[in-house]
């Protein structure tokens, strides 16, 4: 465990955070004073600016300079920041919790050792700014956060073990968020938490740590608007082996073209509902079965926890359609009170985040490769 204190006095004044969330075509960034925000913005980045990067990595300067346009434009300072916080990336497997970026993070990160994505850029992005400032950099939370019990890793196979990637950020946060206002310590619950977004995450969260979670990154749990889950083993084992797709094809149909768009050719859940309500028998199928799959996944893990559920949390961003959000709930509240917190909430909870680590409510950990 390491300790990290600002070289400003974060006790007597506000602290000043710059957050830093990479995605794919675009880089989120905000100034948040403490706990509230000051601003933020999302960067995009056409196809055609990306394109000039043969690699994810290729693209630190070019994201590094929209940082700085950012806090230019906001007449903010290197020196007025007391922390950076980046997104995490794809690292080895970590417990949940506030990391300081260190040499063996940047260099994981950089050479894509565990893997290729935008976030990578966010804790690289987030040291350069902050050794210029002198403060410490940060990542939360990473989507490889990986607490799952023993039994819930081992598979049929000796061959294949579960793995455990998801929306650790959002489900954590919203998980301390929920005990907060129960009166409690994230430490002290058991929660089931459906993070509803592109991918899909179901977790079974005990005193801290998310022991069971589908793998929402590579095919596992419920299908969602782009991702289509669990498959029947011997079918996509036919479907593999019938010259149809290369292993590299079927991945991108399973994890990007499968769910909502394979069914209704949108990953839009708006314009799915839209269609549900003109009458479109077809859209409304699909979108009950979406549902229907979430619901049983959130079931199936009251197993983890015993049926001793203290709240089931729907939260992302297709929480935020009350009507998708019902034909969970009708299915799963005979296990727990439904909570609903919609959105993804990253950029705040990387904000709490560094807040826990320098006011000591969190232990800055220290990763090593």
């Amino acid at each position: 465990m390491l300790r990290v204190h600002s070289h400003k006095d974060f006790n007597n004044s506000m602290p000043l955070f710059l957050i830093i969330n990479p995605g794919s075509t675009s880089t989120k960034l905000a100034l948040y004073d403490g706990d509230n925000e000051r601003v933020s913005e999302s960067a995009g980045h056409s196809s055609d600016m990306l394109a000039a990067f043969p690699k994810i990595p290729d693209q630190l300067g070019f994201r590094l300079a929209a940082a700085d346009a950012f806090l230019e434009k906001h007449k903010v300072s290197a020196n007025d920041l007391t922390a950076v916080v980046g997104r995490g990336g794809l690292l080895k497997p970590l417990e949940g919790g506030v990391y300081a970026v260190n040499d063996a993070m940047r260099n994981d990160l950089a050479s894509c050792r565990y893997g290729s994505h935008a976030s990578n850029l966010g804790g690289l992005i987030a040291a350069q700014i902050a050794a210029r400032a002198g403060c410490p950099a940060f990542i939360v939370d990473p989507v490889v956060v990986d607490e799952l019990d023993d039994i819930a890793r081992l598979t049929g196979l000796p061959d294949i073990s579960r793995i455990s990637i998801f929306h650790a950020l959002n489900q954590k946060s919203v998980a301390r968020e929920v005990a907060g206002a129960m009166g409690r310590r994230y430490e002290n619950c058991r929660f089931i938490i459906a993070h509803l977004g592109g991918g899909i995450s179901v977790a079974a969260h005990l005193n801290g740590r998310a022991i069971d979670v589908n793998n929402a990154l590579g095919g596992d749990g419920p299908f969602s608007p782009e991702r289509a889950g669990s498959l029947p083993v011997f079918q996509l084992l036919d479907l593999a082996f019938s010259g149809k797709y290369s292993c590299e094809s079927l991945k991108k149909r399973i994890v990007g073209g499968g769910g909502l768009v394979a069914h209704l050719g949108t990953n839009n859940l708006i314009e799915a509902m839209k269609r549900v309500n003109s009458g479109d028998a077809k859209a409304r199928q699909v979108v009950e079965a979406m549902a229907y799959r979430i619901a049983r996944e959130i079931s199936s893990l009251g197993a983890a926890l015993y049926g001793d559920v203290d709240r089931i949390i729907i939260t992302g961003g297709l929480a935020n359609d009350d009507v998708f959000v019902s034909m969970i709930r009708a299915r799963v509240r005979y296990l727990a009170e439904v909570v609903v917190i919609p959105g993804e909430n990253e950029m705040i909870a990387l904000a709490r985040g560094a807040s826990a680590a320098l006011n000591g409510t969190l232990t800055v950990k220290e990763y090593q490769s």
